[in-house]
């Protein structure tokens, strides 16, 4: 099969974050040749006519899409899936509808509270300055509406709001120093889990739950996968923030829930392919949706991949699988 391979270009200057799609490129361009199959590279920008052209020209059978992002923002992610659509072309991982509702947090957790799944409250600004009947003071968290949830998040965005004027500041100052749209959502103070999702043949497919345990944090410091525990290898959060698949007996009926909700997430999104989706769970045992990944990071040390490692998958079956479910 001749497979088109397609990324977001990425400058000399580029963070490490925007990096790591180089390295998910390598590792599936190398498991497709391991495969049998035939590819090649194409970076992408906004100019979607010219990618329409080399798509035109080179005619692949499938697009193995890797994108995500354009011009520096995760809110263009959708543009390529929808493109490559347009010509007719099979397409790995969710449709560019399903990128695009998914990566619109605040609508995406519309769409599983609609489902009847879980997910922790929360605001925008343009939420607060309507009537609050049902505001509950507490603590919460800054995230990035149209981003990916850990880009620029620190400590510092996990706040205390007594009241709505107090959050509406807290709202307005975070998005004036990012420049993006942000909203809060209510801080659940617990364990966190990562839940990956593989369509096959026979159905999608739940990968043993990862645990993301916050190892030795001081007393106070919030427990969150912020930017600093993804990228910063010299940081305290890089090396005390631990993937896990280690369950204790009294964790089974847990990890049933969070396999079930992850499923009925994925059906209520609309996702395919591949996915991730990122549960907390409170003191009492509650478990709560903070969001889904559509198209997770494949790199071969990524989250996705270890959970595939423990369900028995090397690297190679998951691309297999991914490329199948093209459509």
């Amino acid at each position: 099969m001749h497979v088109a391979i397609l990324h977001q270009f990425v400058p000399d200057n580029a963070s490490a974050d925007e990096r790591d799609v180089l390295t998910q490129v390598e590792a599936v361009s190398a498991a497709l040749g391991r495969l049998g199959h035939s590819s090649f590279v194409l970076p992408c920008t906004l100019d979607l006519a010219a990618l329409a052209g080399q798509l035109t020209s080179q005619k692949p059978e499938v697009v193995f899409n890797l994108v995500e992002s354009l011009n520096g923002t995760d809110a263009l992610q959708s543009l390529v899936p929808l493109l490559v659509e347009s010509l007719h072309i099979r397409c790995t991982g969710s449709s560019g509808a399903a990128i695009l509702d998914s990566g619109r947090k605040r609508f995406a957790k519309s769409l599983l509270r609609a489902a009847g799944l879980p997910t922790p409250a929360s605001y925008d600004l343009s939420a607060l300055e309507q009537p609050q009947q049902d505001f509950v003071p507490g603590r919460y968290i800054l995230k990035p509406d149209l981003e990916h949830a850990s880009l620029g998040m620190t400590d510092a965005d996990v706040v205390d709001a007594a009241c709505v004027d107090e959050l509406q500041h807290r709202l307005v100052a975070k998005s004036t120093a990012f420049g993006r749209p942000i909203f809060a959502e209510a801080y659940v103070d617990g364990r966190e889990f990562n839940l990956s999702l593989l369509e096959t043949s026979h159905g999608v497919r739940a990968l043993p739950a990862a645990e993301i345990r916050f190892v030795d944090f001081p007393e106070g410091k919030p427990k969150i996968v912020g930017s600093a525990a993804k990228w910063d290898e010299e940081s305290f959060e890089y090396t005390a923030t631990v993937r896990s698949f280690e369950r204790s007996r009294g964790d089974a009926q847990l990890v049933d829930t969070l396999t079930r909700q992850a499923i009925e997430c994925w059906q209520a999104l609309g996702l395919r392919g591949y996915a991730r989706v990122d549960f907390r769970v409170d003191p009492h045992g509650r478990s709560f949706i903070l969001e889904a990944n559509a198209n997770p990071c494949l790199s071969p040390d990524a989250g996705f991949a270890a959970a595939a490692a423990q369900a028995g998958l090397i690297y190679n079956e998951v691309i297999r699988h991914i490329l199948a479910a093209a459509c």
